[in-house]
């Protein structure tokens, strides 16, 4: 998993609440658990005007030109501003994954839904919840100005504003070190490679034969 550290990008506004993860990624797509190839199906029913489904290539598709991502002035954003209960619904890692892979790094709103807040963080994207008030006051900012773009700092716990103004954001000390380390589960486990390896071989000893069961398994007898 890529660490996040400090990211700055131009900020997209998907003025929608209650957005569920069938819109983030449908269903069709979720044939795939290679976690690539996700980003050009990224809110597919929205993006497109015609429907879509896996292997089509995204350049025969008749894209949506009233979807806040198919405008040229979010072409290249990485922050997505969000309303109330973005990634409610079934809780499919995929969401997060395409996301990721269309180029988002990092996503504000005034609040997420638990599962995929948590596999958010388990995948290197960077879900910020900021008070309402204030998502409003960025929604209007982002409106009133093309390019509009932020730099979050996730050591510092900071958002960064055009004009220097900071926005402080709060998150869970354990998941800040892990995205701070590019630490996903994976990861995490293999920081104990060593002690994990040590109790093996004395396992391997005090029960000889684990040694020959493996082999067997290894080799399909």
């Amino acid at each position: 998993m890529k660490k996040f550290t400090v990211h700055h990008g131009i900020v997209a506004p998907l003025d929608r609440e209650n957005v569920d993860t069938d819109a983030i990624i449908p269903k069709q797509f979720l044939k795939s658990i290679k976690r690539t190839g996700f980003g050009p199906n990224l809110f597919d029913e929205w993006r497109y005007l015609d429907h879509g489904e896996p292997g089509m290539d995204p350049a025969t598709r008749q894209p949506n030109p009233d979807f806040v991502l198919n405008q040229p002035r979010y072409k290249d954003a990485s922050i997505l501003l969000t309303r109330e209960n973005f990634g409610c619904g079934s809780s499919r890692e995929h969401a997060p994954w395409a996301l990721q892979q269309y180029g988002f790094h990092a996503l504000i709103g005034p609040s997420f839904a638990d599962i995929f807040f948590n596999n958010c963080f388990k995948n290197g994207l960077l879900p910020i919840v900021l008070p309402e008030a204030v998502v409003d006051e960025l929604f209007d900012a982002v409106a009133r100005t093309e390019g509009y773009a932020l730099t979050i700092d996730l050591a510092q716990q900071c958002i960064t504003r055009p004009d220097g103004s900071e926005l402080r954001f709060e998150v869970e000390a354990f998941r800040k070190h892990c995205l701070l380390g590019g630490l996903d589960d994976i990861g995490l486990t293999l920081q104990h490679s060593d002690a994990i390896r040590a109790f093996e071989a004395r396992r391997l000893q005090a029960k000889p034969w684990l040694a020959r069961t493996w082999s067997q398994q290894a080799s399909g007898h």
